[in-house]
């Protein structure tokens, strides 16, 4: 009796083994990247925490287990939303959110989810190495097809372009509006005022001063290589640099100016420069032909050739031992997760205070200005979420985050460990990091870019 049913259990041990490992095996090659990868993502319930509304199993409203669970969906849907990239891949439309490949890409590579909690419950989530190849495969293909700069697609981090497409003559027209105090009601402000070209972009201060020395609430991010932005301000209230170029004129705060009409009507007064403009755009001067010619000046603000782009293209001499170092923490820590892409940032909106809650350490009270993209949308998840500011030159741009506190560059590494990454680097690290971040600092116009304000 003993010996069936020790027979019985070992029988069954390797049923449950079997079925297991077929349950886990990867997604057969015959079929096309793109569907391995779904297959991929439905047996490994991804949608099951990083999903607004996810289809839950009955014992969801148990007591214990049902607490257990809603901690890890809120904990997930708070990190990251894949239902744009699922909808997407559904549809076979490949143009995602390279975000959104970086993170899954990431979480292969460290095979860290799904959880074991959720795979010994649901046989065939699990990430294996044959697994994990496939999602890597996937996201370097993406990423060839996406940039075209003969980069190998293993890279989230990508050389800017040495020349975009721009009208010369509409940008002609740009940088001297750009640089025409008469947008602002007293003819004291311009563009330039808190985006010096001499200055990397910013003012390094804080909060920028608009008319009368009135102080704005979020720091002013730079304007060079704004163009590869997914959108405009913190908040993302601007979808283009022309819709970012109509704000600050008219912002009580900032120019001033009642309307465009008041600017329209100082500038046709300058009868040469409203001839000269008129040649380039035969309406005139409107607020659409303004921030289309700020637009168009703003397309030439691109920072190529730094270090490190150098070194992507293929001069593994261009960076030191010590950055390259830096550069590999600075992935490991899943930094180049939200820092993606030509700008290494602004694609995407992420939450401040993902690991810890940055407000409630920071000592301020809040502003409305914390409040992020809440402000636009009204959606709860969006309250402190930001655009992710690009790395470009950021040696030269601080002081750092939305509300100006790091004025080191060292300072906003430390803590950007600590509140997005869930880690205390040691001093070295922090040195390395940087060091890397020294090597993004670009040329303008075939020269360094370097700040007047250089901080000691």
């Amino acid at each position: 009796m003993k010996k069936k049913l020790l027979f019985l259990v070992l029988l069954l041990v390797v049923v449950a083994l079997a079925i297991f490992r077929i349950s886990d095996r990867v997604p057969s090659a015959d079929y096309p990247l793109d569907k391995r990868v779904a297959a991929i993502f439905v047996k490994g319930g991804c949608l099951d925490c990083h999903s607004a509304e996810p289809q839950m199993p009955f014992y969801f409203k148990l007591p214990v287990v049902g607490n257990i669970m809603k901690k890890d969906v809120d904990e997930g849907y708070r990190a990251f939303d894949m239902e744009p990239l699922w909808t997407k891949l559904q549809a076979g439309d490949n143009d995602f959110n390279p975000v959104d490949v970086a993170k899954i890409e990431k979480v292969a590579i460290d095979k860290r989810m799904p959880m074991v909690k959720y795979y010994l419950v649901h046989w065939g989530s699990r990430m294996t190495n044959a697994k994990r190849d496939v999602i890597l495969e996937w996201a370097a293909a993406y990423r060839t097809a996406y940039y075209h700069d003969g980069v190998c697609g293993c890279e989230p981090v990508r050389p800017i372009d040495l020349l975009l497409p721009y009208d010369e003559a509409k940008a002609a027209l740009g940088f001297k509006l750009y640089h025409d105090k008469r947008l602002s009601i007293d003819n004291t402000i311009s563009c330039a005022s808190c985006h010096g070209l001499n200055t990397a972009g910013v003012d390094n201060k804080p909060f920028s001063e608009g008319v009368e020395g009135k102080l704005g609430g979020v720091n002013a991010p730079t304007v060079f290589n704004a163009v590869y932005n997914f959108v405009q301000f913190w908040d993302g209230r601007a979808q283009t640099l022309a819709d970012q170029a109509a704000g600050p004129p008219v912002n009580p705060v900032e120019m001033a100016s009642p309307n465009f009409d008041a600017i329209v009507a100082k500038l046709n007064k300058d009868k040469k420069f409203a001839r000269e403009f008129k040649a380039v755009y035969p309406e005139g001067f409107t607020q659409a032909t303004i921030t289309d010619a700020i637009e168009q000046f703003e397309r030439t603000l691109i920072t190529p050739n730094s270090r490190f782009d150098k070194y992507l293209r293929g001069d593994k001499s261009a960076i030191t031992a010590e950055e390259l170092e830096g550069y590999e923490l600075f992935k490991k820590y899943n930094c180049a997760t939200c820092h993606v892409g030509k700008n290494l940032g602004g694609e995407s909106y992420e939450l401040m205070g993902l690991r810890k809650h940055y407000f409630a350490d920071r000592g301020l009270d809040l502003t409305e200005e914390d409040n992020g993209r809440f402000k636009q949308t009204g959606v709860e998840r969006d309250r402190h979420r930001f655009k992710v500011p690009g790395l470009r030159n950021v040696a030269l741009t601080w002081p750092y985050y939305h509300d100006g506190t790091r004025t080191l560059l060292k300072e906003a590494v430390c803590a950007m460990g600590t509140y997005q990454s869930g880690v205390e680097l040691t001093d070295e690290e922090e040195d390395k990091i940087v060091a890397f971040l020294n090597t993004l600092t670009g040329e303008y116009q075939g020269k360094l870019l370097t700040n007047a304000n250089e901080q000691k």
